[in-house]
């Protein structure tokens, strides 16, 4: 969670939603991102997806069967989809998103019927630390 974390700091010098994501294979960061929705103005441009994509390119295969997910903030239903479609094993975040998120709060996709995989969810990890920086990020838009 601390390499999410830094990639989330990252977004944040960047002036965007600090969030940031890190796949794990075999025991090893294989792909790192953090949101650039403005930057790239990409709608997709979220940390989750960015670091899925770096991933699928690295293994060659659209599949992440074999990998693990980290990610600083709760995956939004946009992000829970493209988690399932590329089967990520487990699924680590930190801070919930009782706004946005898709896995523990609104529509609880993985809960749903009609999914093609669900991942095994570990939540909470590194929340005080990204709830934080979000907290901190929000506070100076406003």
């Amino acid at each position: 969670m601390n390499d999410a974390l830094a990639m989330a700091r990252q977004a944040a010098s960047l002036d965007s939603v600090p969030v940031g994501a890190v796949v794990v294979h075999k025991g090893a960061v294989i792909a790192s991102a953090h949101n650039a929705t403005p930057d790239e103005h990409d709608p997709s441009g979220h940390a989750e997806i960015r670091a899925m994509r770096i991933a699928a390119q690295k293994l060659q295969s659209a599949r992440l069967t074999d990998c693990d997910l980290w990610v600083t903030l709760e995956p939004c239903a946009m992000c829970a989809g493209a988690i399932a479609h590329a089967r990520i094993r487990r699924l680590y975040y930190g801070a919930s998103d009782p706004k946005g998120g898709a896995i523990e709060s609104g529509p609880r996709l993985f809960g749903q019927a009609t999914i093609h995989h669900t991942p095994e969810i570990y939540s909470g990890i590194g929340e005080d630390a990204a709830a934080a920086m979000l907290k901190e990020f929000f506070a100076r838009k406003r």
